[in-house]
């Protein structure tokens, strides 16, 4: 799940509402171990675009 995970959220990473929904989506879907490889990768990858959402999400998620 977390390939499929990374592979959408490269497709939708054009739009930020739809990168965010994806994030979010993924986290609700991923094993605690996949989390954080997910959260590493997302950071490497989109952190220039999305860095303000990025630690939105990933705070969010581990204070829930």
């Amino acid at each position: 799940m977390l390939e499929y995970a990374k592979t959408i959220l490269l497709k939708v990473s054009f739009d930020k509402i739809l990168f965010e929904k994806e994030l979010r989506k993924a986290l609700r879907m991923l094993a605690p171990t996949e989390l954080v490889e997910l959260k590493e990768w997302c950071y490497q990858q989109f952190a220039r675009l999305y860095r303000r959402i990025l630690n939105r999400v990933f705070t969010q998620s581990t204070t829930a």
